[in-house]
C-alpha cells in the first residue's frame, strides 16, 4: 500500500476513534437529559435509533474505505464476476438439440422417428468435433473441382471435367496454419443442369449447402440471375459466403476488373466486397516465345488467405450458427411430422362425431336441422380434438366451444347453405320418401366436418382462432367443403352410411305393416262361421284352421 493511503488510513481511524468517545459522551449527556424530564422507556427508543444511525454510518465509511483501497484491476474483476453472462451460441446449439429430441420422441412413425433421431446425433457429432464444413457450390461448369485441387494441393478429382461429372457430394480434409479445427472440404455436384438427372443433382448440392459453415460460390463471369437467386436464398437463411471469381487467366485485366465491379453492385448487401476473391485455379497453359509450353502455377492465394482470415475470426460462431441453425431445421421437420400426425388423429376424430351426429339426428327427424343438437355431438369431438393436440379440456369448456361455433354457423348463413348443397345432391339419388330424413342427417355430418375442420385449426394455432377470429376459420373451411368434388364424394359415402341404413329400416317397417295387415284378414276369414258346415265336423275345421295358420 502506498504511504500516503497508509497515512490516510491512520488519520482516519484515529478520527473515527475520537467521533466515538465524543458519541458515547453524548449519548450518556443527552440519556440523562431525557431520563430527567422524559420516563425511560422514551430515553431508552431515542438512544437506540441513534445508534442505529451511528452504526448506518460506520458501515457506509468502512465500504468506501475498502471500495477505496482496493486496486483498479480487481475492481474491474470484481464487476465482470458479477455481471451475467450471456449464454454461448454452441451451449443454445445444445439446448435446441435437446429440445429437438423431446419432439422426435413424439412421433409415433417408427421409420420417422429413428431417422431424425440419427440426424440428430450427427448434428450432435459435429458439435462435438468442431470440424468447420467448406462447400464448394456453383454450376457445373465454374471450375469447382479445379478450386477443391487447388486448396488441397494435390489432385482429388477430375479437372477440365465436363458438366455434371460430380454425381455427388465428395468430402476432403485440409488443415490450415494457425486454425485449430480440420477444415471438411465438400464438392457438390453442379447446379443449374438440364434434364431430370440434373435437377436432382442440383437439389443435392442446396443440401450440402445448407449444411455449410462456410459456403464458396464459384462463378466463372458475371452472376446469373438464377445464379443471383440461389446466392441470396442461402444468405437469407444465415449461411456465410465466399463468392469466388474463378478462371480470371481468361480475361484481360480491364474486363477483370469490369466483372469484379458488377459483382460487388450485384451482391451489395448480401456479400461484402471483401469476401469476392478472384483467382485463377487451374490457369490455362501459355506458348512462350521460345515455344516451349508453361503452366503456371494455381492462383489462390486472395481465397486462402480470405479464408483463413474468415475462419479464425469466426470459426467457432460459424460452427455454432451452423448446429444451430441444423437444429431448427430437423425441429422444424420434427413438428411437421407431429402435426401431420395429429392432423390425421383428429381427422379421423371428425369424421367419427360427424356421422355420430348424422345418425343422432337422422333417427329423431326435425323439420330443420337442430343447431343445438349438433352442438351437442360437437361438444364431445371438441374436447377429443383437444386431447390430440394436448389440450386437456372439460366437457362445459367443449360445450360453450360448440355452441359458440353453432351460433357462428347460423349467423354466416352457413347452415342454410349446406342444406341447400346437400338438398340439391341428394335429390338426384335418394328416393323422395327419403328426403327430408336424408338431407337433415347429411347436413349435420356435412355442419359436423366444417365445425370439426374449424377446430382442428384453432388448436393447431395453441387454442387461438388467428387475427381474423372463429369467423374468418369458418368461412374458409366451408368454401373448402363446398367444391364438388368433395360434396360428390361426401354424398357417395353418405349415402352409404346414412341413406342405405335409413332405407332398410323404412323397408323393414313397410314389410313389418304389410305382415301385420295380411295376418289380420287371413285371420277374419279364417274364423267367420261356416253355415254349411255341420257342428259334428267343427273339430276337424278347427283344426285345420290351426294349420292354415302354423303355416302362414
Amino acid at each position: 500500500m502506498p504511504t500516503s493511503r497508509l497515512l490516510t488510513l491512520i488519520l482516519g481511524l484515529c478520527l473515527i476513534l475520537l467521533l466515538i468517545i465524543w458519541l458515547i459522551s453524548s449519548l450518556s449527556w443527552l440519556y440523562s437529559q431525557i431520563s430527567w424530564y422524559a420516563p425511560p422507556v422514551l430515553a431508552n427508543l431515542l438512544v437506540l435509533l441513534l445508534v442505529i444511525l451511528i452504526g448506518i454510518v460506520i458501515f457506509a465509511f468502512v465500504y468506501y474505505l475498502i471500495l477505496y483501497t482496493t486496486p483498479k484491476s480487481k475492481r474491474r474483476k470484481g464487476s465482470k464476476a458479477k455481471v451475467k453472462i450471456p449464454v454461448v451460441k454452441s451451449e443454445a446449439a445444445s439446448e435446441s438439440l435437446k429440445a429437438v429430441k423431446q419432439q422426435v420422441i413424439q412421433i409415433q412413425d417408427e421409420v420417422a422417428r429413428q431417422a431424425l433421431l440419427s440426424r440428430s446425433q450427427e448434428i450432435e457429432a459435429s458439435l462435438a468435433r468442431g470440424d468447420v464444413k467448406v462447400v464448394v457450390f456453383g454450376t457445373g461448369s465454374a471450375g469447382k473441382t479445379s478450386v477443391v485441387n487447388a486448396l488441397i494441393g494435390r489432385m482429388v478429382g477430375r479437372v477440365e471435367a465436363p458438366m455434371g461429372s460430380t454425381k455427388a457430394g465428395e468430402t476432403y480434409h485440409l488443415k490450415m496454419q494457425g486454425l485449430e479445427q480440420e477444415i471438411l472440404i465438400t464438392d457438390t455436384p453442379g447446379i443449374l443442369e438440364a434434364g431430370v438427372a440434373g435437377t436432382e443433382r442440383g437439389q443435392l448440392a442446396r443440401v450440402f449447402a445448407t449444411e455449410a459453415n462456410l459456403l464458396l460460390f464459384v462463378v466463372d463471369n458475371d452472376l446469373q440471375n438464377s445464379e443471383y437467386t440461389a446466392l441470396k436464398s442461402l444468405a437469407e437463411i444465415g449461411k456465410r459466403s465466399l463468392v469466388v471469381f474463378n478462371k480470371i487467366d481468361l480475361y484481360t485485366e480491364e474486363d477483370k476488373e469490369a466483372i469484379l465491379v458488377r459483382l460487388r453492385e450485384r451482391l451489395l448487401g448480401v456479400v461484402s466486397k471483401m469476401d469476392i476473391v478472384a483467382i485463377a485455379a487451374n490457369p490455362q497453359s501459355v506458348r512462350l516465345e521460345s515455344g516451349e509450353m508453361y503452366l503456371p502455377e494455381p492462383d489462390t492465394m486472395p481465397l486462402i488467405r480470405r479464408m483463413a482470415a474468415v475462419l479464425r475470426a469466426e470459426g467457432e460462431d460459424l460452427i455454432a450458427d451452423n448446429i444451430l441453425l441444423q437444429s431448427q431445421r430437423l425441429g422444424e421437420e420434427a413438428r411437421r411430422l407431429i402435426d401431420t400426425q395429429r392432423r390425421r388423429q383428429a381427422d379421423k376424430v371428425v369424421e367419427r362425431f360427424q356421422w355420430i351426429g348424422a345418425g343422432v339426428i337422422a333417427v329423431t327427424p326435425l323439420p330443420v336441422v337442430d343447431v343445438l343438437a349438433t352442438a351437442a355431438v360437437n361438444a364431445q369431438m371438441v374436447v377429443e380434438i383437444g386431447k390430440v393436440y394436448g389440450c386437456e379440456l372439460n366437457l362445459e369448456r367443449g360445450q360453450e366451444l360448440a355452441m359458440s361455433l353453432a351460433k357462428t354457423l347460423a349467423g354466416l348463413g352457413i347452415v342454410e347453405g349446406v342444406i341447400k348443397i346437400i338438398s340439391t345432391a341428394l335429390q338426384l339419388t335418394v328416393a323422395t320418401f327419403l328426403i327430408g330424413k336424408a338431407i337433415q342427417g347429411v347436413s349435420a355430418a356435412y355442419l359436423t366436418r366444417i365445425a370439426g375442420k374449424s377446430f382442428i385449426e384453432y388448436f393447431r394455432q395453441n387454442q387461438d382462432w388467428g387475427d381474423g377470429g372463429m369467423t374468418e376459420v369458418v368461412q374458409r373451411q366451408f368454401q373448402l367443403v363446398k367444391k364438388d368434388e368433395f360434396v360428390k364424394s361426401f354424398v357417395k359415402d353418405a349415402i352409404t352410411k346414412i341413406v342405405e341404413p335409413l332405407t332398410n329400416i323404412y323397408s323393414a317397417d313397410e314389410e313389418a305393416e304389410t305382415e301385420e295387415e295380411y295376418y289380420e284378414e287371413e285371420a277374419k276369414i279364417n274364423y267367420q262361421p261356416q253355415p254349411s258346415k255341420k257342428v259334428d265336423d267343427y273339430d276337424d275345421w278347427e283344426t285345420e284352421s290351426r294349420a292354415k295358420r302354423e303355416d302362414w
